[in-house]
């Protein structure tokens, strides 16, 4: 099975003695259910596996009263001979956009000793709102994402002790060996073909066979499309489905501000803005913002009507342009082209390691691939797939003392080097440039018993 990262989030939650119920939000098929279950193999004596989909009578539990001791009962019918252990019981709702009712019977769990809860499904930023009562305050939220660059290394049967070499080299600024940085350039070009969907890396760990992949990845993008079928309104969903199919075309302009008028000559977000956020709520894309200014907070001055558009994962963006892409990616084929996957992966990249995603591009000439918040600060970000690394949109904004950036981040296939206040990482380091959130607030808080001597 897949090592995955959310394991720790999932312990991390288990430790909290004022724990609520942990909503595991994401798109189909990145993993879900999966990791639950095996945390909950590893965690608890006794799990009572609810999944709406599979077994849609099991709502019956919750179709009448949602008192804790109510539900307990019911559960005790629905699964004899299975008993509830106290304090080491799991309850997994899955699939809980089908059973709204047990949406709203979270609230009533929150505060009960007796087990644990934990709720997952997709397409839950869509289906929430025709929850009527929501428990709001009463959940706590991950959301779950699909494979990172370092999980994939792991997949790949990279060991640890290699990962913990490249980290040094990064703390360090030193040039990573020569013969590792060649090694970590294909696997990171891998991963921009095979993406990080689980069925698709495991598929790929297994058999080196990117035909088998693609036939994977299809499949999730049918699935994708069976869903806005099935959930979204009839007056939405033929639009829905052309946002989708123009993301590859979005990608592919040297301006790659989503345009409207690529969906539909003439139209705008009037008619297609509604449509291109379901995609987004349903975990299916994501958007950056363009900056009219960079200065912190930056979302403070992310501009609404301007983005861009990223599939969430890169796989799945691979497989739907024509089916030789994956082989020229990594085989360094596509020339300039090649530059929409490069941002789109360092896009998902960033989105797993906590940043929210804002571009800025103040002139038609003149744009930055990111702006984050990197060490307190905000940081430009710029990606090359190329071997020319010449960075002009850069030295613009580090030199223009209005923007009052200090510093950026240059990904490349290069090796790791810096150049005055600019520092060039390959493209594989993006997997140490975490958002670290400063949760230790002691220095700050001023001591009220100091406070109180002083007046006294």
């Amino acid at each position: 099975m897949l090592k995955r990262k959310i394991t720790d989030t999932f312990l991390k939650w288990k430790s909290d003695p004022d724990r609520l119920p942990l909503v595991v939000e994401g798109a189909r098929q990145v993993g879900k259910t999966t990791s639950i279950k095996a945390f909950a193999e590893a965690n608890y004596e006794a799990v009572f596996d609810l999944n709406f989909f599979l077994r849609p009578d099991l709502q019956d539990v919750f179709s009448d009263s949602l008192d804790a001791d109510e539900i307990l009962f019911r559960l005790s019918l629905a699964y004899p001979g299975k008993k509830i252990v106290n304090g080491k019981t799991l309850i997994f709702l899955d699939e809980i956009q089908n059973c709204p009712n047990a949406r709203t019977a979270l609230k009533f769990l929150a505060h009960d000793n007796r087990f644990d809860v934990i709720a997952s499904g997709s397409l839950l930023g869509i289906e929430y709102r025709d929850v009527p009562s929501f428990p709001v305050g009463y959940t706590e939220t991950v959301k779950m994402l699909p494979l990172d660059f370092e999980e994939f290394l792991w997949a790949m049967g990279i060991d640890n002790r290699i990962i913990e070499s490249l980290h040094n080299c990064f703390v360090e600024r030193k040039p990573v060996d020569q013969y590792v940085h060649e090694a970590m350039l294909k696997f990171f070009s891998l991963y921009i073909a095979v993406g990080g969907m689980p069925a698709a890396v495991s598929q790929f760990a297994i058999s080196k066979d990117y035909g088998a992949v693609s036939k994977i990845h299809k499949n999730i993008i049918n699935d994708y499309r069976k869903d806005v079928v099935k959930y979204a309104s009839e007056s939405e969903k033929n639009k829905i489905l052309r946002c989708m199919d123009s993301i590859p075309t979005q990608l592919a302009k040297d301006y790659k501000k989503f345009q409207y008028s690529i969906v539909e000559k003439g139209k705008g977000s009037s008619k297609y803005g509604g449509s291109l956020l379901w995609l987004k709520d349903a975990d299916i894309v994501t958007f950056c913002n363009n900056l009219s200014l960079i200065d912190s907070p930056l979302k403070a001055f992310a501009i609404d009507n301007e983005f861009k558009v990223y599939m969430n994962d890169n796989g799945l963006l691979v497989s739907m342009y024509e089916n030789d892409t994956a082989k020229r990616i990594i085989d360094g084929e596509l020339g300039i082209f090649k530059g929409a996957f490069y941002e789109n992966v360092i896009a998902t990249s960033l989105l797993a390691l906590n940043h929210n995603l804002f571009y800025f591009s103040p002139s038609d000439t003149l744009e930055i691939d990111f702006v984050i918040m990197y060490q307190g600060e905000p940081c430009l970000v710029e990606v090359k797939s190329g071997d020319n690394t010449k960075s002009k949109s850069l030295n613009t904004v580090l030199d223009n003392p209005r923007y009052k950036v200090k510093r950026a981040i240059r990904l490349s296939r290069k090796n790791i080097g810096e150049e005055g206040r600019i520092l060039s990482l390959p493209l594989y380091m993006i997997m140490f440039l975490k958002n670290e959130i400063d949760t230790q607030w002691n220095d700050y808080v001023p001591d009220v018993q100091s406070i109180i001597s002083r007046l006294e």
